[in-house]
């Protein structure tokens, strides 16, 4: 017995690449998993570090466009996108529509302005400030869009791809 014994412990002792390979593994994930949970604890005792969060009202994300129904962190169209759940039209301007569009000048600006809005968000963070309203007839939220003190809506309306929000929509074709 103890011939048995003794050449299956030693049997036992010895294992392929492979399995030697695997039982290591679980070490470097462990200390993979501790260092990720260090770092978000040191992230929140330490809130002035360069890596934690934005101060309230800065909105740091990266967006896409929304091609159906909402989204997270989309555009919509020139005045209007997603973000963490919620449907956001800007306030201070009103940019042609592209869904559906009413003539061929109307589609092409309101592509480009989609295609502007998504740059300019994706360009840094922004501010999100109250309009005069909280939302519209919708159900969006009614905000005026900021980086650096400057509205995103005036960079759009200065490209020509927007017009200063006059309180109704105009149309876009002639």
């Amino acid at each position: 017995m103890r011939y048995d014994y003794q050449f299956h412990r030693q049997r036992g002792r010895q294992a392929t690449f492979g399995q030697q390979r695997r039982r290591g593994g679980g070490g470097i994930a462990l200390m993979l998993l501790a260092g990720v949970f260090a770092g978000l604890v040191i992230e929140r005792a330490v809130p002035d570090l360069p890596f934690s969060r934005q101060p309230p009202g800065v909105v740091g994300t990266r967006f896409g466009l929304c091609f159906t129904g909402g989204g997270q962190n989309c555009v919509v169209d020139g005045d209007t996108f997603w973000m963490a759940g919620e449907k956001i039209r800007i306030a201070d301007i009103d940019t042609p529509e592209t869904h559906p569009s009413r003539c061929a000048l109307e589609a092409d600006l309101g592509g480009k302005a989609t295609l502007r809005l998504q740059a300019l968000l994706n360009a840094g963070p922004v501010t999100l400030a109250s309009a005069d309203r909280d939302t519209d007839r919708y159900g969006r939220k009614l905000r005026i869009v900021e980086r650096g003190g400057e509205s995103l809506g005036d960079t759009l309306v200065a490209e020509g791809l927007a017009r200063p929000w006059a309180g109704r929509r105009r149309p876009w074709c002639v």
